[in-house]
């Protein structure tokens, strides 16, 4: 009998200048956020259980400053692995709790500060990142909703940081009830990325209107159904911070 070939490491779908351009954007933005939020806003409740507004900006710095240093990033990585190995559970989810646990102790001001000075090290950093280590597989990586698929490094550098970044400053946003900013140039460019691999994930013909600065029209296959939904919504839906039925039940990841 035949052993079944093996699933091919998912790749960033954006070429890397782009990512990398709206990967310092977003970090820029991300620090404005910050930078405008009150002292009361820090410990609202987020959407992400367990995490108030300081806790989700600790991680935000945590993923920042591994994305500044190769060596940093590759210790982390191998230390999730590890927590997951030795307790079980997800590697993500052991290393977003280390980040958050190990900056528990720094008032606003101190995060504010340090994410100023690692995202712009952040975006160059990933910018400076090898075609030949992007390229790299990186293992089966466990989504949030329980399933694993191989992704290589690039997926993980140009893409997922990026989309990671950019969800929690919605999550914050909602959290402090500020209007994010979302324009088309850049939040577009994200969300329709997104769009595309949502699409490829379920295979299904349908047509999706997006509605909003980051929206747009997409059309997949002959025929099938028509959604509609505010942008935001369609990826808060798709990284299962809201319920989805039938194709909005696929899971992307952020």
């Amino acid at each position: 009998m035949t052993a079944p070939a093996p699933t091919p490491a998912r790749r960033a779908a954006l070429d890397h200048e782009t990512a990398m351009d709206l990967a310092a954007a977003e970090y820029a933005r991300g620090l404005d956020l910050f930078g405008g939020l009150g002292s009361d806003d820090w410990a609202r409740p987020t959407d992400c259980p367990g995490w108030d507004v300081r806790d989700m900006a600790s991680h935000m710095l945590g993923m920042a400053e591994c994305g500044a240093s190769l060596p940093r990033f590759a210790g982390e990585f191998a230390l999730s692995l590890w927590a997951q190995h030795r307790a079980g559970g997800n590697s993500t989810d052991h290393m977003t709790a280390r980040q958050v646990a190990r900056r528990g102790g720094m008032a606003p001001a101190e995060i504010v500060e340090r994410y100023a000075a690692a995202g712009p090290r952040a975006a160059a950093g990933r910018r400076r990142r090898p075609a030949a280590l992007r390229a790299m597989p990186v293992g089966g990586v466990e989504l949030p909703g329980g399933a694993r698929e191989p992704w290589t490094m690039g997926f993980l550098l140009d893409t997922i940081l990026t989309r990671d970044s950019w969800m929690h400053r919605i999550d914050i946003a909602r959290a402090t009830g500020r209007e994010p900013v979302l324009t088309a140039a850049h939040d577009g460019v994200l969300v329709a990325d997104v769009v595309t691999e949502w699409a490829g994930r379920h295979g299904a013909p349908c047509t999706l209107v997006l509605t909003g600065p980051a929206g747009g029209r997409w059309e997949f296959g002959g025929g099938g159904e028509l959604l509609e939904r505010d942008a935001v919504e369609f990826c808060r839906t798709l990284s299962l911070r809201e319920r989805g039925t039938g194709l909005l039940a696929t899971e992307v990841p952020f």
